[in-house]
Formats: structure tokens, sequence, C-alpha cells
């Protein structure tokens, strides 16, 4: 069994929730299917239509993840919470980002939910996980550093991260992701999480990605909640499929 703990942040942020999925026997695949391409345009579509013209500070999932950041000291614009910045390019006109099935169809149930949404290969992390605020010694590799950023960045004094016993899984919250955990093809256990932080039904966006996973990559998962009344839980931490020798 793996813990899974929030009580760090939860007495500054009693209204953060996390719902837990951890995934195995997954077939991850670089393509999507023709229902998950379908669902993700319509996702698109529903996106555009509610919130054309409407300022993303006045989003109610985009205020709270903003109210959320400004509560560990960041007010710079270029820090943005994941779904905030998947709202925002949706409303320009642009798409979800290709990358492959398991990642997309997350991402579409956080464009959906206007939660934020992320995943882990289960078998590139250490030890328990947690939410905290940063400490001196954490290592972080962004996977999404852009030309002239240092990749090797660790966290800020007072951040908040998602880790693992060993490094960094994801920065300011829900910022960007650590490039030695991510998901690929190769993946067949998988952790995700689905955040809130006061708005949004954790619960619910999590059954839509079970459901999801099952239908596009095949996996059988397990769900736990969190919150500040009980903000440790173990989770299984599934045995790895059985390879065949050929």
């Amino acid at each position: 069994m793996t813990t899974i703990s929030i009580g760090a942040v939860c007495e500054r942020f009693p209204e953060f929730r996390l719902a837990l999925v951890s995934t195995r026997d997954l077939t991850i695949r670089s393509g999507r299917s023709a229902e998950l391409e379908r669902m993700i345009e319509e996702a698109q579509a529903a996106c555009r239509a509610e919130w054309r013209g409407v300022e993303l500070s006045a989003i109610p999932g985009v205020a709270a993840w903003r109210a959320a950041y400004r509560g560990f000291g960041i007010k710079k614009t270029s820090y943005r919470s994941s779904v905030e910045r998947l709202i925002k390019r949706v409303l320009a006109g642009g798409e979800l980002p290709r990358v492959n099935n398991l990642v997309d169809l997350y991402n579409c149930v956080s464009l959906t939910s206007c939660l934020c949404l992320g995943a882990d290969d289960l078998d590139k992390i250490s030890g328990d996980l947690a939410f905290r605020f940063a400490r001196p010694g954490d290592t972080f590799v962004d996977m999404s550093a852009e030309q002239g950023e240092d990749p090797n960045d660790p966290p800020k004094d007072g951040e908040v991260v998602y880790a693992d016993s060993r490094h960094v899984l994801c920065r300011r919250w829900n910022w960007r992701q650590d490039a030695r955990t991510v998901v690929t093809p190769a993946t067949e256990r998988a952790v995700l999480t689905v955040q809130s932080n006061g708005f949004g039904e954790v619960e619910s966006a999590a059954q839509t990605l079970i459901q999801m996973i099952a239908t596009e990559c095949g996996g059988r998962s397990s769900l736990v909640i969190l919150d500040r009344l009980t903000p440790t839980r173990e989770f299984e931490r599934p045995l790895a499929r059985t390879r065949k020798c050929t």
C-alpha cells in the first residue's frame, strides 16, 4: 500500500479536495480512438459556447485556482493552473494537446469539469505521495521548459508542490509536471489526480475519468477521496502486468 496526503496544505487551504485514481493494465496509444476524438471535439465546442467572451477571471474554476495561487504567493500571470491554460487555449481557437490517449482523455475531463487533472507513471514513483510545501533540496526537471528557461529549476520556498519521497512531481500545485514520471505508451500503471479548491465535484469527474480509462485504455482503477477531514489515505499500488516470455 502507498499513502497519499494533503494534510500539510489543508490548514491554509481548507477547501482543497483531491480524488486519486490508481490504475493498472493500461494500454496507452499515441493516437485517439474515433470516440475519444468525438468527445474531445464536443468538449471543446461546449467550452467555447459557454465561456466565449467571458473574462477568464470570471470562470469559477479558474477564479478558484487563481485565489489558491495567490494564497502561496503566486501573482505572475505566467504562472497559471493547468485547467486555466487548457481553457485559454481552447477559447483562443486552439485544440487540446495531442499526447497519447490517456493524457488526452484526462485533459478532456479537465476541460469539461473545470478541474485540474494530472497523471504520473506509477512505476517511476518512489514511496508515498503528498501535496505539501516545498522544502530545501527538492528537485524538479521541467518537462515543458521553453527556450531560455532552465529545466532544472527547483521550487521556491513556500510553494505548494506535489511530490513523492524522492522529488517533486508537479510545481506550483498543478502548473508544470516533472519530466521523470510522465505517462508514455510504455506506461502500464498510473496514478491520476483530480483537484478542486473551492469549486467543482472531484467525485463526479473521477468517475467519468475511470469510465473513460476503462473504455479507451483498458485499465482497471481504484479511487480514494481526500479533504481536510480525511487528509491522508492509503491506496493500493497494483501489481504490474505479468509479461509473457517470447
